[in-house]
């Protein structure tokens, strides 16, 4: 994802900065994924595993990247509450 374009997207709920979400993060959506049980804000199904995203600075909630395309809908991000495993942020 381009630096520059990152520097300015921001969380359209919440206003938080956003950054790529790291490997662990998303092996735990996308094993939610797989299992059935991700859904997005909107209450729809997330059936596609993600390959790239963006998560919010608390890690509450994450947007997916489609074709290098950030999907910045409020009703289309994930809560990560509902991922047992998502791991926290770094301390």
């Amino acid at each position: 994802m381009d630096r520059k374009l990152l520097d300015i997207l921001v969380c359209p709920a919440t206003r938080q900065p956003l950054s790529v979400l790291d490997r662990a993060g998303l092996d735990a959506l996308n094993r939610a994924v797989e299992s059935g049980t991700l859904r997005r804000a909107d209450d729809s199904p997330q059936a596609e595993p993600l390959r790239e995203a963006l998560v919010t600075r608390d890690r509450k909630r994450v947007y997916r990247v489609d074709d290098g395309i950030p999907v910045l809908l409020v009703e289309e991000g994930i809560p990560t509450a509902q991922v047992e495993d998502f791991p926290a942020a770094a301390r």
